[in-house]
């Protein structure tokens, strides 16, 4: 119960369309139940003109109602019946019709809400997190999760509370015309509820079973799109599909289990309910041939009872939808109650200004159990050019991403302006620093948004001027649409060199007072590096620069180099320096050097 309680959570911003939509309900209901009692005037008075006769004592408005039609002709009584049967069921229609409608619009708006909420949830979650994560899984929770709740709460809900008013109606009805005889049939209501539990409880364990293979076909479809050239470079083809077979031959066995156990329902439920009708009819019928009940009254019992046994098949239903949707809805809390490593605290200010220095301060860092960096102490003072180098595996890459707060350090603090970084709000921070990434990372939209992507409101000058600083100005206006050219998923539709260069004048655009680069250069070709280069020796004049390069010819010019090894600064000193000292760097140098 506390888990259905927690999955109509995302029902109570709509409150009270859910409480018109249950009213529409029970008036859909009670003409239900009104409909199926016009069978008994039209069975004793109108088709045998015989009298209603009801075995149990009518209240004085109900016994002068009956008595009323007793004495009525059967063609005044069947003109009566025929206007009151389509005034019924026009009234049936238009509530059902706002019914539907209101609970349709229910589902859309929790469906909206939830993904809305997912990704932006999903926005807040720290770099960690999704390193423990697939992108297939989280995908899948926005799309299958989402909808496995929405069909709970579009039709479960309704037929949650429609089928059981329903049975009230009938139970009423049945109890009220022969109460000895509805007694014996509801002693079978437990028999039909019992398989109704047990199965649901198995559904909900082959749901989320169900729900975390949906997860890995994602993650496998998101990550062979991705690499697709890898696959193909390496004819893995056969191999993938290989994989994708095993998979989804996985969820088929998983959901023929769930329709299996859903299908057995029906029978059962419907074998109950028919061995209490046989028993029922047997008794009924000894009655009406005794002349204690007409046939018009038993026919109305006999008929409630069997509508009785609807509800419950659909209910069966209904708990084994709900316990699918509770599955889904526990992954979808998990995200939702997901709380980052890296948040804002309570008395963050906003970091307005950069003036003096970057510090690092006895840093160590670890993903899981491998530790990544050792004791760091490392200071960059304003405008310098710090380089980081290092094999790789080092933790430069890492030692950078503290900067921003994409991670939290385990022990040590980092310092600007001799502030800890974790007191600043972490937009105001981010603000300050400009990034541009080895793996370089664009959207697919246009070459001229994808510039301003950190400055939305950039000028079309702005971006121009900044394009041609990075030197992406000719090739940009080469394009088909110059600035307007979309470049497709990750920039395919532009070659490796191109999509740095973007990124570059990205982060130029930005004009932040610390900029970071990790391997910027990297996917340019030695022209494109030339004067690219020439670009960030402009850029970097005044502001301060951490530099991860592999090209150590690229950092020759650094105030500082920082070799890093192993987690730990092993080596530190201008480019001359360190070739003095016969270390590391003077090994990596001449290395690269006999490479050319």
């Amino acid at each position: 119960m506390k888990e259905y309680l927690k999955l109509l959570q995302f029902v109570k911003p709509y409150k009270w369309l859910f409480v018109l939509a249950g009213i529409c309900m029970g008036f859909s209901a009670i003409f239900d139940g009104v409909s199926l009692t016009m069978m008994v005037p039209l069975a004793d008075k109108v088709l045998t003109n015989k009298k209603i006769i009801v075995p149990t004592k009518l209240p004085d408005f109900l016994s002068s109602f009956v008595d009323t039609i007793n004495n009525m002709q059967p063609q005044v009584l069947l003109n009566y019946m025929l206007v009151t049967v389509l005034v019924l069921f026009f009234l049936k229609g238009v509530i059902g019709f706002f019914q539907s409608y209101i609970m349709s619009d229910i589902g859309q708006r929790v469906v909206r809400d939830i993904k809305a909420d997912l990704y932006a949830k999903i926005q807040t979650l720290s770099l960690d997190y999704f390193t423990h994560k697939r992108g297939g899984e989280l995908m899948s929770r926005i799309t299958n999760d989402v909808r496995i709740v929405e069909n709970a709460v579009s039709y479960g809900s309704t037929d949650l509370i429609y089928q059981s008013l329903q049975i009230v109606i009938f139970a009423v009805v049945i109890f009220f015309i022969y109460f000895k005889m509805a007694l014996l049939s509801i002693l079978f209501l437990p028999l039909i509820s019992l398989p109704i539990l047990k199965v649901g409880k198995v559904l909900r364990k082959l749901s989320k079973r169900s729900q975390e293979k949906i997860a890995d076909t994602n993650s496998l479809l998101y990550e062979t799109i991705m690499g697709v050239r890898v696959v193909k470079a390496f004819n893995m083809e056969d191999y993938e599909v290989g994989k994708f077979i095993k998979v989804n031959n996985d969820y088929y066995k998983l959901s023929m289990k769930t329709i299996k156990r859903t299908l057995l329902l029906n029978p059962c439920t419907e074998f109950l309910g028919c061995v209490a009708g046989v028993l029922v009819f047997f008794w009924g019928g000894k009655e009406v041939i005794a002349g204690r009940l007409s046939f018009g009254v038993f026919g109305l019992f006999l008929g409630s009872l069997l509508s009785l046994i609807r509800p419950f098949k659909k209910l069966s239903q209904v708990n084994a939808l709900n316990q699918q949707a509770m599955a889904a809805s526990e992954r979808i809390h998990e995200v939702l109650e997901a709380v980052p490593s890296v948040r804002d605290f309570p008395q963050a200010s906003i970091l307005k200004d950069f003036k003096k220095s970057v510090q690092f301060k006895d840093i160590y860092f670890s993903y899981a159990d491998n530790q990544i960096l050792k004791g760091i102490n490392l200071k960059v003072d304003y405008g310098q050019m710090v380089a980081i180098v290092g094999p790789s595996g080092s933790g430069k890459s890492t030692l950078v991403d503290l900067i921003p707060r994409f991670y939290d350090p385990q022990k040590g603090v980092i310092l600007i302006d001799g502030v800890d970084i974790k007191n600043f709000q972490l937009k105001s921070l981010r603000h300050q620093i400009g990034i541009v990434n080895q793996e370089t990372i664009l959207f697919n939209d246009t070459i001229k948004a994808n510039i301003a992507y950190g400055k939305p409101g950039a000028s079309i000058e702005e971006i121009i001027a900044a394009a041609k600083k990075a030197s992406a100005h000719d090739f940009i206006q080469n394009c088909p649409n110059g600035y307007d050219t979309v470049i497709g998923d990750r920039g395919v539709m532009i070659s490796g060199g191109e999509r740095q260069r973007i990124a570059i004048a990205r982060a130029l655009l930005k004009n932040p007072p610390i900029l970071i680069l990790d391997e910027a250069t990297s996917q340019l070709d030695s022209t494109s590096e030339r004067l690219v280069q020439a670009a960030l020796d402009s850029l970097v004049e005044g502001r301060t620069t951490l530099t991860i390069a592999h090209r150590l010819s690229t950092v020759r010019n650094a105030n500082r180099i920082v070799v890093l090894d192993k987690g730990e600064i092993v080596e530190e000193g201008t480019h001359a320096q360190l070739l003095e000292k016969n270390g590391l760097y003077q090994r990596l140098y001449q290395a690269q050097e006999l490479q050319k």
